[in-house]
């Protein structure tokens, strides 16, 4: 990510600045507009199972500047990882809080898969049918960038860590004395959490994984050239 081309350069190493350009953009693209599509989803999804604390406040909308939390942008910019402000969820509207929170914390991360897709089927559809030069090509290398940051962040926001979208489904499997030692340690798991994150601890795994939904996002997002023989 950008932190990593900013350490190249500082060490005296080159990189592609015309590639580093498309990584801004598409990271600022994910910011103003798909931050929000994923803050809305959950909004949206706690709406229809019967939680109006979203709407009545406002976050069922795409402006950016309801989501917009500037520390984690700043992250997403520099990392590759980073978060918006969190709609409000009331999860005693539900019906059934556990499944109900489950299914409000998946709708961000399916959010992320969603946009990924799109971007990977422009990325196909561009590719297929623009001429070959040197615009189309850096085109191309943002849609990547887009597709895959997408991607991480949908896997990113799965990791079952505090405050991340995972550890709510996590806890909706819990038992109700797992759930009350959750809830009572939460902030410390949080502080663990950063920790591994930030030392790298769970990167093999998380690498892995990330790797594995952008190959498919990208498997699946080919699949409608490849039926029509396309590709």
């Amino acid at each position: 990510m950008l932190f990593n081309s900013i350490l190249r350069i500082l060490f005296g190493g080159s990189v592609d600045l015309v590639s580093v350009l498309m990584q801004i953009l598409a990271t600022l693209v994910i910011i103003f507009l798909v931050l929000p599509f994923h803050e809305f989803a959950h909004g949206w999804m706690a709406n229809r199972l019967g939680d109006p604390t979203a709407r009545l406040s406002g976050r069922l909308t795409f402006n950016p500047i309801a989501s917009l939390e500037p520390f984690g942008a700043l992250c997403l910019l520099l990392f590759g990882f980073g978060w918006a402000k969190p709609v409000p969820v009331d999860s005693r509207y539900f019906k059934n809080p556990r499944s109900g929170m489950a299914l409000t914390a998946l709708a961000g991360p399916v959010a992320n898969l969603i946009a990924a897709y799109i971007g990977a089927l422009v990325f196909y559809a561009v590719m297929i049918f623009a001429p070959d030069n040197i615009v189309i090509s850096y085109i191309l290398v943002f849609l990547q960038y887009y597709a895959m940051i997408n991607s991480v962040l949908a896997v990113f926001n799965l990791v079952p860590l505090p405050p991340l979208d995972g550890s709510k489904i996590l806890v909706s499997f819990l038992s109700d004395r797992a759930r009350f030692l959750f809830y009572q340690y939460q902030n410390v798991l949080s502080m663990i959490g950063m920790v591994l994150l930030v030392s790298g601890t769970l990167s093999g795994p998380i690498n892995t994984a990330e790797n594995a939904v952008f190959t498919g996002v990208l498997w699946l997002a080919m699949l409608p050239f490849r039926l029509f023989g396309l590709v």
